[in-house]
């Protein structure tokens, strides 16, 4: 079964994740801005991380992205 293991920045706008994407360039740009910008401060503490899970765990547009799409990129803001 595949596993996924995924980060995250909860913002409020759309212009926010995109303005927050320009800006990510590695991991260590990623931790960096989920501490400082995500709404989710549970995973923001860890760098955006929300730990492992397996497919339709999560709603279907992020499964989509999780399972569907190349790994180890940062994806368009869902």
């Amino acid at each position: 079964m595949a596993i996924t293991s995924t980060r995250h920045i909860l913002v409020k706008t759309k212009k926010q994740a995109d303005n927050l994407k320009q800006q990510l360039n590695n991991v260590a740009a990623f931790d960096r801005l989920a501490k400082k910008h995500s709404l989710c401060k549970s995973s923001a503490k860890k760098g955006g991380y929300l730990g492992e899970f397996p497919p339709s765990r999560v709603l279907k547009a992020f499964d989509n992205v999780f399972f569907k799409k190349p790994l180890l990129t940062v994806h368009r803001p869902v």
